[in-house]
């Protein structure tokens, strides 16, 4: 019987998802600079594996754009050029705002005071200047709201635009040096209690853009 239960249990996941999985992570929620360069030899010291788990993740992240590989054979976290901002940004105002439109009939009450609680901790992590923290709970707000949109491979994608912009989401935390949570999430959650999806739209699509302009160059500089 025992054996039979071995057998049915899920196995551990390999070294190098493990690996994948945690590097993943620290790109998406900001943790490395645009423009950071990595070696699979610092990456396996620092995770304490070998080289092949270390290949195999950096493999899997350059193909989600996560990491770029230059001709030289370097790898670093993408430093976005504005184009590409412009271009992430309008996938999200294309994506987020139809998320929330298909998650807005099975969000009930639980749901919106979870959301509420989340952008609470949002808050919190502005006043104590954790960017980190910030981020993660950020992404949290609208994740938890999107995955009732029962919408996996659109999901997928969202988050794949997220783990791209990863690293420069730190930088326009850092510019807009905010103390309280989006005030778009109060726009959000008052549109899910009153069940208004144009509203909905809106204030998600303007949350999930404005936040990155604060990165672009202001008009009179664009001229010079």
């Amino acid at each position: 019987m025992a054996t039979a239960a071995r057998a049915l249990a899920p196995s551990p996941p390999a070294v190098h998802e493990r690996l994948y999985r945690a590097l993943r992570t620290r790109i998406m929620l900001g943790e490395l600079p645009p423009g950071r360069a990595l070696t699979l030899r610092g990456i396996a010291a620092e995770e304490r594996v070998s080289m092949t788990p270390a290949r195999e993740a950096v493999r899997r992240l350059v193909a989600e754009g996560a990491l770029t590989l230059s001709a030289s054979g370097r790898v670093s976290t993408p430093a976005l050029s504005v184009e590409r901002i412009e271009e992430l940004a309008a996938l999200r105002a294309l994506i987020e705002p139809e998320l929330a439109s298909r998650a807005l009939p099975r969000a009930h009450f639980a749901l919106i005071d979870r959301l509420a609680a989340i952008n609470t901790a949002i808050g919190e992590a502005a006043q104590n200047h954790d960017a980190v923290g910030y981020i993660r709970t950020n992404l949290e707000f609208h994740r938890t709201l999107y995955l009732r949109a029962q919408a996996p491979a659109m999901l997928a994608m969202l988050e794949t635009i997220w783990l791209q912009l990863g690293p420069t989401m730190r930088a326009v935390y850092q510019r807009m040096r905010r103390n309280e949570a989006p005030r778009h999430h109060r726009m959000i959650l008052a549109a899910l209690r009153a069940g208004d999806e144009p509203a909905l739209r809106l204030a998600v699509r303007t949350d999930v853009t404005q936040g990155l302009r604060h990165l672009l160059p202001a008009p009179a500089d664009a001229g010079r």
